[in-house]
């Protein structure tokens, strides 16, 4: 792969936008389940909530007919479930003999609340959307599963950057949701410092933007959406590579050129918004001795998200009784806030997690 396409999938994954790389390959049945009004931890009303998902595989049941082989996959934040169709996961994970065999095991991949066709602001609420959390996001997956697909137990759930959030709460607020549980790319504490100041950056470049009008927009606020760009591309980036692969001022320009070109009309500031706003209640820190499945934690090493001189793992780690953590080292062939898209950097981990936990 020539160094610009490289650091192109890279990036496009940390935001969910590889996903129908192995649609041919892969061709997932994709259903919706309605849930009605939603009331959301504020107390406000979503008008019926659509959660729309991808599933491979085929659910297996016991005698008591509880499903019993049902992984969720979550995505993070501005992705769908389609993310786990790209090469660099599902050409590692989905294929016979390999650790998430679609013939062993029924794989389900939500679009989560105010993400893909999910309900979400673009639908025609706007701005007047309820402003969900992750609580909210959470109870919607529950719901979806247990209501929709009749799945009240999971052999596994993995998630991704913010679904490695949405881990640590179902941890914390539903310990025996899950035989076991693989969280990569975040914290399980408030989102502060650094963190929260690059995600206000990008919701004031939205909301300040003239184009703006109170969320009613003609035109998508395209200055916003640039700047917010630009963020996410720093949040995401990874800097060994990075150095390697644009070692010339032409190299630089023409990387950024093409983000621009591929990023901004795919987004929807109203939806962005939402989506990167929706940490506002995240904080599973005071409860993660309620968190019994067995977990194995990854992060990366050239994470500027997660960055491991923060020493936040060693502080939380002795509180989880059952959690194992390990950091993925920082290399030139690192992918940055990215490696949980990439299987190859922890496939063992999961391998020995699921038979460890094997029923």
């Amino acid at each position: 792969m020539k160094p610009l396409s490289r650091l192109l999938v890279a990036a496009l994954a940390w935001a969910g936008m590889t996903g129908t790389a192995l649609a041919q390959t892969y061709s997932p049945v994709e259903g919706t389940v309605d849930l009605g009004a939603f009331q959301t931890s504020r107390g406000e009303t979503i008008p019926d909530l659509k959660m729309h998902y991808r599933a491979l595989g085929q659910p297996v049941t016991d005698a008591a007919g509880r499903v019993t082989n049902a992984v969720l996959l979550l995505h993070g934040t501005s992705g769908t479930g389609a993310q786990f169709l790209s090469p660099q996961f599902a050409g590692e994970l989905f294929g016979p003999g390999q650790p998430l065999d679609t013939a062993k095991y029924y794989i389900i991949m939500p679009d989560n609340l105010g993400h893909g066709a999910s309900s979400k602001p673009s639908n025609g609420l706007r701005a007047a959307f309820p402003e969900y959390g992750y609580a909210d996001m959470v109870e919607a997956q529950r719901r979806m599963l247990v209501e929709g697909l009749k799945v009240d137990r999971l052999r596994l759930i993995l998630g991704t950057s913010m679904g490695c959030m949405h881990i640590f709460v179902w941890g914390t607020t539903h310990p025996d949701a899950a035989d076991s549980l693989m969280p990569m790319a975040c914290q399980p504490t408030q989102i502060v410092g650094r963190n929260r100041l690059w995600r206000t950056m990008l919701k004031d470049a939205i909301r300040s933007d003239p184009a703006w009008n109170g969320g009613n927009y003609v035109e998508q606020p395209v200055g916003g959406l640039r700047t917010a760009v630009n963020l996410l591309l720093l949040a995401g980036s990874a800097p060994m590579a990075m150095q390697v692969d644009l070692a010339t001022p032409e190299a630089v320009d023409g990387y950024l050129a093409t983000q621009m070109e591929r990023r901004v009309p795919a987004l929807d500031a109203n939806d962005l918004w939402y989506q990167v706003n929706a940490s506002w209640d995240y904080d599973p820190s005071a409860r993660l001795d309620r968190m019994t499945a067995p977990t194995v934690w990854i992060n990366s090493a050239d994470d500027f998200i997660n960055p491991p001189e923060l020493g936040l793992p060693e502080q939380f780690l002795p509180r989880m009784a059952n959690v194992t953590y390990r950091l993925v080292p920082n290399a030139a062939e690192g992918k940055g806030h990215g490696t949980h898209t990439w299987a190859r950097f922890w496939k063992d981990d999961l391998v020995a997690l699921l038979a460890r936990t094997e029923r």
